[in-house]
């Protein structure tokens, strides 16, 4: 793979040099010298105090009172770091990712950007980023960093995140850290706002998303928030703002300034970053009444879901990818069983399915279509030798419930999701550590049904042991109640 995309750690310091704060940037042009970053850590420094994040317009300098001093921390290319000083050009909003956010994460969820026991970003301040021109840095041979189009992404495609955590806090240790996952979820005009389980901290906002591409890494993304949360649920998933967006939305900033940019060239645009199936065609969303789930169709009139899902009684409707269709609950395990899992029969075939790994409708529920988290398999608990549950690292979030638990390696489906983790002694849920069942359990009954059509195939699921009881109670036996 090709070398990193050059990012760096910003640091603001009031007019009196007192700390203030810092983010991390990517250094997109050398000639002229242009570093962007997320505009979050100007706050301090409004006039107009918040309220000036609800406009519409590019704020000028003066619009920050004073403006503090900026400059840029990078790596030197003998080893150690450099700190060049740096101007703010203007602090620009992007429209499309503004309208992404408002469609994807409403108000009513109740979302918040930062550590659980900050305050973390205000919310009105995610679409805005700033330019800032490094004069020190200019290059009479540099170019652009090669950028790609978030419209070509795909969900599950594999990406790398590069970022400062804590941003210029300590660049000798933490500078241009990298970290890998895949694409989670993508909303807003060519894909404005793209979500990825790459880990992230505090200060990496600013830093940039890369893919690769045939002829090496291209940026694709900024970082607009590391840590989100929904409710009380850490959510582990990364905010991002295609960078083609800020660029739109920034034209007349840089048109004033003199600056052009450089097209992205015809046969990168032409050329989807990712290649292969359509990692959506196993799920379905599950919806009975109020209560929404995910499911896995495992045949076109078939699907597993989990009990909890549709045990509202309320009529039952299933959307594949491309139908809304009614189904029924042909078995659901009784509440006493430690499987939580339901077989609905659709009314109409469901059509053609791929088999690819996905989750379901967790995180941003059904705003934005089906999610995708990748991650390991962390554990398999086993009673008399054989797997009775799952442990994945996969980001798992209220929605997922149902969803398929796919090997990335074969396409083979492993399990159903049932739940993420939860401490009822600190109130805190942790959505990388989460349980599945395993489809061993599921398919020789799911056979005997197809054969048969008795639902009774699957009372089994009914009469477990005590151990695999206590397993999923998640708790040992004998021993006090499980916190979990």
């Amino acid at each position: 793979m090709a070398a990193v995309p050059p990012c760096c750690a910003v640091r603001v310091r009031g007019a009196d040099g007192g700390g203030h704060g810092g983010c991390s940037g990517l250094v997109l042009s050398r000639r002229p010298a242009l570093v962007l970053c997320h505009a979050a850590v100007f706050a301090p420094f409004l006039r107009a105090g918040p309220a000036a994040w609800a406009g519409s317009a590019a704020l000028p300098p003066a619009a920050l009172r004073p403006c503090p001093r900026l400059s840029v921390v990078l790596g030197a290319e003998a080893g150690g770091l450099r700190e060049l000083d740096a101007r703010l050009l203007a602090l620009v909003p992007c429209a499309a990712f503004r309208r992404a956010l408002e469609r994807g994460l409403g108000r009513a969820e109740r979302w918040r950007f930062g550590a659980e026991d900050e305050v973390g970003t205000d919310p009105r301040a995610l679409p805005w980023f700033a330019w800032l021109r490094v004069p020190a840095l200019d290059a009479a041979e540099g170019g652009w960093a090669a950028r790609a189009s978030a419209g070509c992404l795909r969900k599950g495609q594999a990406l790398l995140a590069c970022g400062s955590p804590f941003g210029d806090l300590c660049p000798e240790l933490f500078l241009n850290t990298l970290s890998r996952g895949v694409v989670s979820n993508l909303a807003g005009e060519e894909n404005a706002l793209v979500l990825t389980d790459a880990r992230c901290l505090p200060g990496t906002e600013g830093g940039a998303a890369f893919v690769p591409s045939p002829d090496g890494s291209r940026v694709v993304a900024v970082i607009a928030a590391s840590f989100c949360w929904k409710g009380a649920e850490w959510v582990g998933l990364t905010l991002l703002c295609s960078l083609a967006a800020i660029l739109r939305s920034s034209a007349g900033v840089l048109d004033e300034a003199g600056i052009a940019v450089p097209p992205v060239p015809a046969w990168v645009a032409a050329v989807p970053a990712s290649s292969g199936q359509d990692p959506l065609g196993w799920t379905a969303l599950v919806e009975c009444g109020a209560t929404w789930g995910s499911g896995v169709l495992l045949a076109p009139r078939m699907l597993l879901t989990c009990r909890h899902v549709v045990e509202a009684r309320a009529p039952l409707h299933v959307t594949p990818p491309a139908a809304v269709l009614r189904g029924r609950v042909v078995f659901a395990t009784e509440e006493s069983s430690p499987f939580d899992v339901a077989v609905v029969e659709l009314e109409e075939n469901a059509g053609r399915w791929e088999e690819v790994s996905v989750v379901g409708f967790g995180a941003l529920g059904r705003a934005c279509g089906p999610s995708v988290t990748a991650g390991i398999l962390s554990a398999v608990v086993a009673v008399d030798g054989r797997p009775v549950m799952l442990q994945t690292t996969c980001a798992v979030h209220g929605g997922s419930s149902g969803g398929p638990l796919v090997s990335s390696r074969s396409g083979s489906l492993m399990g159903i999701v049932a739940s993420n983790t939860r401490d009822t002694g600190a109130g805190a849920t942790y959505p990388h550590l989460n349980f599945c069942i395993p489809i061993t359990v599921l398919q020789p009954l799911v056979a005997r049904y197809r054969r048969t059509g008795d639902p009774d195939a699957f009372a089994g699921l009914n009469r477990v042991g005590e151990e695999v009881r206590a397993t999923w109670q998640l708790q040992q036996r004998p021993g006090p109640p499980s916190k979990l």
